[in-house]
């Protein structure tokens, strides 16, 4: 019950409407900078981008999705070529393997249409909860979840919006300090100031505007 409890505290509501409130004005309009011209071409995207940076996944998608455009493609992909093709990216050979499936599955029983529900996704090959949500929120602006990368998870921590470590957990976290309404704010918007304005390495933080909002975040460097 403790943990519960402290998952509410009001200065955490607080410090957390805070936050969005910034990130709603900082990035009105929340998009994915991974590249993709095809709804499953952005499934796929985000399955590689685990444990990976966007800027590498976009580079091996350039010229993959040249190639490999509807679920049916990447089904019908000669598996050893596949995998070659991914090699650049981390755990490519699981990464083939679960996309694959997926496109399978999503060819075969869904008619090559990527599901707007978040629970169906993740009854996928390779698809946890953030992924799901982080595709349902790009594709149909759809946002009943919040999605917990690395970066989600950094500021969450520095900013004492959790006692967690696990990603799923700490989402539930966030889905209780802040208003659905602003669910979709939080990924994009906390990537995004992550990338380009307080990066993971230890600095002085004190003049961002996050920080400004509550100090102690800036002698706060938790493990990404």
């Amino acid at each position: 019950m403790e943990h519960r409890h402290r998952s509410t505290h009001p200065e955490r509501v607080l410090r957390a409407r805070r936050i969005v409130r910034y990130l709603t004005r900082a990035y009105p309009a929340p998009k994915s900078e991974l590249s993709y011209s095809t709804p499953f071409q952005f499934v796929v995207a985000v399955m590689l981008s685990a444990q990976c940076t966007d800027k590498a996944v976009n580079k091996v998608t350039a010229t993959l999705f040249k190639k490999y455009k509807k679920p049916s493609c990447f089904k019908d992909a000669d598996p050893a070529l596949f995998e070659k093709e991914l090699s650049a990216i981390p755990f490519f050979r699981n990464k083939a393997r679960h996309i694959r499936a997926t496109a399978k599955m999503i060819s075969d029983e869904r008619h090559g249409v990527v599901p707007r529900d978040p629970r169906i996704l993740q009854e996928m090959p390779g698809i946890g909860y953030k992924t799901a949500h982080v595709i349902v929120g790009e594709l149909y602006d759809s946002w009943d979840g919040i999605p917990t990368d690395t970066h989600v998870k950094r500021f969450a921590r520095k900013f004492d919006l959790t006692d967690d470590t696990d990603l799923k957990k700490i989402s539930h976290d966030l889905e209780r300090l802040v208003p659905k309404k602003d669910w979709k704010y939080v990924n994009n918007g906390l990537v995004l100031y992550g990338r380009y304005v307080c990066k993971a390495h230890r600095h002085d933080c004190a003049e961002h505007p996050l920080t400004k909002l509550w100090p102690p975040a800036g002698e706060r460097w938790p493990r990404a």
